[in-house]
């Protein structure tokens, strides 16, 4: 008999070896990607913080999405530089010509900023917003241009601390005008973005692995064809994909699960309990309505007495008639094991059959008038009930032993099934049978949907994982 390994929740013991290693690494390197792939999409939202807190990145990472400093604000901030330079000077003062040349560009510029606003193409509407009303707050203006135009004089600069007013506009405005950007456009009117110069390389590597993966799959298992191995692995074809790069989730956790990095079972246990419970109750409600649906189909229209009456040749797999061998296993277990078993009630049964036969016979009546009788009956019933027993039981056993005694069971058996089959043929009979029994799955269709209703299937399926989750083997022995 072939062998027959149950399934180990647990999934298959992990031994260390070069394809478990080799998972392990696939599974890293999928999860770096998937990790490099976040941090591209959120790139572009999260720039400012990524240029106050690792402005190196930024430096770098800019190049990749095609970003340059924007000239305006770039040459704004340039003028302001060059204003704090010259005021640093030991001679300068805010009455030399120098910096009023400085400060009237940088009323000048402000006023352009202002009405050209060089954050819309980079979509920073926030930061434009916050840096005029950072202005009218600290003025106390009105309006922005208004407050630029006075900031940038020399008489609102020397009639307050020139230092803080620096510092106000070096640590409140200055990082805001510097995270505006400008983003160059591509041939087809996209914006530059070359991230598939570094994700090209994870995608020629698991498109590879791939083709490698299904070419070994296919090989191995006899009759898979490669489009089919290519299937059985869909999931892995969202790493190599050049969009919807966000789903490359799905292969990284499957690949986490498959190298034991990670078990996401009882997290997916538990983010799918209530859908499951109740999927499972319509399921199971369908399977069994559907199932008794088709069986009173089956006998309204006949079929079934059909087959049972006219048995059509069936697909045999092993060249062996199941049913009889059930049959005759039966029968031997009937005979050696039940029958000197039952012994013993078998005895008495037939003592009061033949005591009340006897009893009531026109022999017994005339002979129990004479002395001597009285205890005839009990002595002769239980001595003829003892033989019968006894010869039936060894009667049994020894035709079923013998070759001739085979042969008169299997006609016995032909025979009554004939004569069976005979007896179901008779029209009304049948009429009978088939109402009987669609009414009895009616009931039971009704009775088992009403029932289900009023049970709790997540009650059902936590029973059902508290007898998984119980005193049971991660794995069971092979069974012969």
């Amino acid at each position: 008999m072939p062998t027959i390994q149950t399934a180990n929740p647990a999934g298959p013991p992990n031994n260390g070896g070069p394809i478990d290693w080799f998972k392990k690494f696939m599974a890293i390197l999928a999860v770096i990607n998937l990790l490099l792939v976040g941090f591209d999409s959120s790139y572009i939202p999260l720039r400012d913080i990524y240029f106050q807190q690792i402005p190196s990145v930024v430096i770098a990472y800019d190049i990749i999405k095609g970003i340059e400093p924007h000239p305006e604000t770039e040459k704004y901030l340039a003028t302001v530089h060059q204003l704090t330079l010259e005021l640093q000077q030991p001679e300068s003062s805010l009455q030399t010509p120098q910096v009023e040349n400085f400060l009237e560009s940088l009323r000048h510029e402000s006023e352009g900023m202002l009405k050209e606003n060089p954050f819309l193409a980079a979509g920073k509407f926030g930061t434009f917003a916050k840096i005029q009303r950072r202005m009218r707050q600290h003025l106390d203006t009105e309006y922005a241009s208004e407050a630029f135009q006075k900031f940038w004089t020399s008489s609102y600069l020397s009639s307050h601390k020139l230092s803080d007013e620096l510092k106000f506009f070096q640590s409140q405005i200055n990082p805001l005008i510097a995270s505006n950007y400008f983003r160059n456009i591509n041939e087809i009117g996209q914006f530059v973005d070359d991230f598939w110069r570094i994700d090209i390389f994870f995608i020629a590597l698991f498109g590879l692995e791939f083709l490698l993966r299904t070419f070994f799959m296919h090989r191995r298992i006899t009759g898979l064809r490669w489009i089919d191995a290519m299937w059985r692995q869909w999931y892995d074809v969202l790493l190599f994909l050049p969009f919807w790069r966000g789903l490359r989730v799905i292969p990284a956790a499957v690949r986490l699960q498959q190298s034991e990095l990670m078990n996401f079972e009882r997290i997916l246990v538990q983010m799918t309990h209530e859908p499951a419970a109740k999927l499972a109750d319509r399921l199971s409600r369908f399977v069994m309505v559907r199932f008794i649906n088709q069986a009173q189909d089956s006998i309204r229209e006949g079929t079934a007495a059909q087959s049972l009456l006219n048995p059509q040749p069936a697909i045999d797999l092993n060249n062996v008639n199941e049913i009889e061998v059930i049959t005759d296993r039966l029968l031997e277990l009937t005979i050696y094991k039940v029958l000197p078993q039952i012994k013993p009630e078998l005895e008495a049964v037939l003592h009061h059959s033949i005591e009340g036969a006897f009893k009531d016979s026109a022999i017994y009546q005339s002979l129990k008038a004479f002395p001597g009788f009285g205890n005839f009956p009990r002595e002769f019933t239980e001595q003829m009930a003892s033989n019968l027993a006894q010869t039936t039981v060894t009667v049994l056993e020894s035709s079923y032993a013998d070759v001739e005694g085979r042969l008169l069971f299997d006609r016995l058996s032909q025979e009554f099934n004939q004569a069976f089959r005979k007896a179901l043929g008779d029209r009304q009979t049948q009429e009978e049978i088939q109402l009987l029994l669609t009414d009895f799955l009616e009931e039971l269709k009704l009775n088992y949907v009403v029932k289900s209703n009023q049970s709790d299937p997540e009650a059902t399926l936590a029973e059902m994982e508290n007898l998984y989750q119980s005193e049971v083997p991660p794995s069971l022995p092979s069974l012969q």
